[in-house]
Parts: C-alpha cells; structure tokens; sequence
C-alpha cells in the first residue's frame, strides 16, 4: 500500500512537473525542508560560504542540487558581476534592490549573478557570500569568466 502511495505521488509530481515545462527550461519544485538545505558554492577549488535567503528560489535551487552538483559558467559582465544562464527556470520574486559585493542574486529567473561590485536593479535575492572580503571577491571575479559548482554539502 505505502509503495502504491508513493507510486502515485512521484507520478502525479512528474506529471504537474511536465506539464509545467516551459520551452527547454523546466520549472523547479520548491517543496523543502529548510532544515536540510545546505548548499555550497565553489569556484575552482575555492570554498564560498553563503548564507542563503529563505524564499521560494532558493528552495528550488536546493531541490535542484539535491542529487547532483549544478555546473553554471558565469560571464563577466559590467565590471562589478559575473552572470550565468541556469538552464532551468526558478521561481522568483524580482523588487529594486542595491547588491553589494558579495550578494547572490536571481535575474530573471534563469540566471544566477555573483556581485563584486554594486548595483541597482530587479533581482530576486538568493544569498551572500560572507567568508570573502570585497577585494578578495573582486580578485576572484573580476579577471575573466569562472566556472561555479553549486553543491549539496549533506
């Protein structure tokens, strides 16, 4: 009985998921447990210690890095952020805010930036850095395209 149960649900949850599709990028879940949500962030071999926001996008990030490490390429841009595409479609909840070195933000829902600079624009927030100094950040993001690893560290 509990197998038939849990059957139905992971179809039915597959199925609303299909049906939710947009063009190649696929709406997340955001059903968590804040608890257990622990991700890091890593370029190269660098640790970025983040403190995550408590909404809706980060929820779904975590579901989305809960079985396997997210690989993004991140483009300089502006010459204060480093900006990649997702591939997926997280929920977002974009108002004006000023970023500051070291913010983690959603833009547009499928595009995650790394600030070591400053700002004003819609974003969704998502978290910020905090074991780096604005110069450290500067001196990691600012010479050329990085390649971030979003990882489950449970």
């Amino acid at each position: 009985m509990v197998k038939q149960i849990s059957f139905l649900f992971y179809f039915l949850l597959f199925v609303l998921f299909s049906i939710g599709c947009q063009g190649k990028e696929e709406t997340m879940v955001t059903e968590v447990n804040m608890v257990n949500m622990n991700m890091t962030i890593y370029i190269d071999s660098t640790e970025l210690t983040v403190v995550w926001e408590n909404n809706d996008s980060v929820k779904a990030l975590f579901n989305l890095v809960k079985e396997k490490p997210l690989e993004v390429q991140l483009s300089m841009y502006g010459g204060f952020e480093q900006v990649g595409h997702l591939n997926y479609r997280l929920p977002d909840s974009d108002k004006r805010i000023t970023t500051q070195a070291g913010d983690i933000v959603l833009y547009s829902g499928n595009q995650i930036v790394l600030f070591y600079g400053s700002n004003t624009w819609a974003y969704t927030k998502l978290g910020h850095i905090t074991n780096k100094t604005d110069e450290e950040l500067k001196n990691l993001l600012s010479h050329g395209n990085v390649k971030i690893l979003i990882k489950n560290e449970e």
